[in-house]
């Protein structure tokens, strides 16, 4: 498949700015492109449709000499395919992903006033590695993704998906959940916890939380609620081949329920 180059122009210094702040983890001989440069045009690359270190390559070398020096590549010829591998399997990943989301928390907008992120875990396909004992396994991430944008502005790699709870507590906490307005966190079933609730009201937070059976007297005790005696609310929305028809009922939380600022 042949990739076409394009070279974002809008508000890329500022990206710039954030991939000059990881630290180079070349040694110094023997450099011949800078880092922020080889970054740059790997990102372009990526944004492009290249999922391969040879097809970011094939990329690159489409690249006009001006496109080169936008990017911050001061050579006439762009990096080879083995340039980008050796530098994009030693660098600081984790580094990268927290320096980007703050970039891209910087970006997105707020919902009615109101930033609202999504937090969920997903295993990455085709991504298995073979371990000593021949057991494949596959990385998993938890996300933080932006409501209004579908941006992720955060993630951490887990050893497994029973690791979620903790890890998205981790994630929560690199984030200023008092800005705009105070940020609302929703989350699946598994992290409906206590502990999480009173991490995002401490930071200035709030929060949507879903009840299933995995936790039995919280669930049981929820549904003996009077919902038939309020008025519920509905909406019916056509697309895709679908149409989807939900509804919401509204109660005070009892007094019982011990999560944090619970209404």
């Amino acid at each position: 498949m042949q990739l076409t180059p394009f070279v974002p122009r809008v508000e890329f210094a500022g990206v710039m700015d954030v991939l000059a702040q990881l630290p180079d983890p070349r040694h110094r001989r023997g450099v011949w492109h800078r880092l922020v440069g080889v970054l740059a045009v790997a990102l372009c690359a990526v944004l492009a449709g290249s999922r391969s270190f040879a097809a970011i390559a094939q990329w690159a070398g489409e690249l006009e000499c001006e496109d080169l020096s936008q990017l911050g590549l001061i050579r006439a010829s762009a990096p080879e395919e083995a340039t980008f591998r050796r530098l994009l399997s030693r660098l600081d990943a984790g580094l990268l992903d927290a320096l980007m989301g703050a970039f891209m928390w910087t970006r997105t907008t707020v919902i009615a006033g109101r930033r609202v992120i999504a937090i969920d875990g997903k295993t990455v396909r085709g991504a298995r590695t073979s371990n000593a004992a021949g057991h494949t396994t596959a990385p998993h991430l938890v996300a933080a993704l932006d409501h209004a944008t579908g941006t992720v502005v955060g993630q951490l790699a887990t050893a497994a998906k029973s690791n979620e709870i903790p890890s998205v507590r981790t994630l929560l906490a690199g984030f200023d959940l008092s800005t705009d307005g105070g940020v609302v966190v929703t989350v699946d079933a598994m992290h409906t916890q206590t502990d999480t609730a009173q991490l995002i009201t401490a930071a200035g937070g709030g929060y949507v939380f879903t009840v299933k059976a995995n936790q039995l007297k919280l669930y049981a005790a929820c549904k003996n609620l009077p919902w038939k005696d309020v008025a519920s609310y509905s909406s019916t929305q056509k697309g895709h081949g679908r149409r989807a028809h939900r509804a919401i009922t509204a109660l005070t939380a009892p007094m019982w329920i011990t999560f944090a600022a619970a209404k």
